[in-house]
C-alpha cells in the first residue's frame, strides 16, 4: 500500500497533466492566421502540428479516463479495482503516453526550428505568430511530458511487489 502522500502525487500529477495537455491541445487548435495577401493558414495544414495537437489530445483523453481512479484511489486508499493487472496498465499506459507525448515535443520544436532557421527573412510577421503560438503550444506539451514522465516513475515504482522508493 503506497502512503497518503504518494496517493497525492500521483493526482497532483495526474491534474497538472490534464490542465498542460488541455492548454497545449486548445492553444494548437486556435493557431490560425490571415496572411496579409487574404490567404489563411490553419494549424492543420502542417502535418506536423496535426500530430502535436492529436497527441495534446490522446494524452488528454488517456488522462482523463486515469483522473477518476486516482482520486478514487486517494479518497479511498485503496484501488476501485483490485486487479493484480491494474499496476500494469497503470505502468505501461504512462510508459506509453510519455514517449508519444515526447515524440509531439520533438516534431513540434524540430518543424518549428527548421521553418524559423529556412524561411525566417521571408515570413510575414503573421506567419511569425503562427510560429511563434506552435512554440508555445508545444512548451506546454513539453510541461505535459515532464509531468507524465513523473507519473511514470511513481507508477514504475508502485507496481512493484517489493518496498520501493516510493511506498
Amino acid at each position: 500500500m503506497a502512503s497518503v502522500g504518494v496517493l497525492r502525487a500521483v493526482l497532483f500529477l495526474r491534474i497538472l497533466t490534464l490542465l498542460t495537455l488541455a492548454a497545449s491541445a486548445v492553444l494548437m487548435g486556435l493557431n490560425n492566421i490571415t496572411n496579409d495577401d487574404g490567404s489563411k493558414i490553419k494549424f492543420t495544414d502542417l502535418i506536423a502540428y496535426r500530430y502535436v495537437f492529436a497527441v495534446g489530445a490522446i494524452g488528454f483523453v488517456y488522462t482523463l479516463i486515469q483522473l477518476p481512479f486516482a482520486i478514487y484511489n486517494v479518497l479511498q486508499e485503496k484501488r476501485l479495482i483490485r486487479n493484480a493487472c491494474l499496476p500494469e496498465f497503470d505502468y505501461f499506459g504512462d510508459k506509453v503516453m510519455a514517449l508519444l507525448l515526447a515524440s509531439g515535443v520533438g516534431v513540434g520544436f524540430g518543424v518549428t526550428f527548421e521553418f524559423k532557421r529556412a524561411f525566417d527573412s521571408v515570413f510575414s510577421d503573421e506567419a511569425k505568430k503562427y510560429l511563434n503560438r506552435a512554440n508555445i503550444s508545444t512548451g506546454i506539451l513539453l510541461a505535459g511530458t515532464v509531468f507524465m514522465a513523473l507519473l511514470l516513475a511513481f507508477s514504475s515504482n508502485r507496481r512493484s511487489p517489493k518496498k520501493g522508493m516510493f511506498k
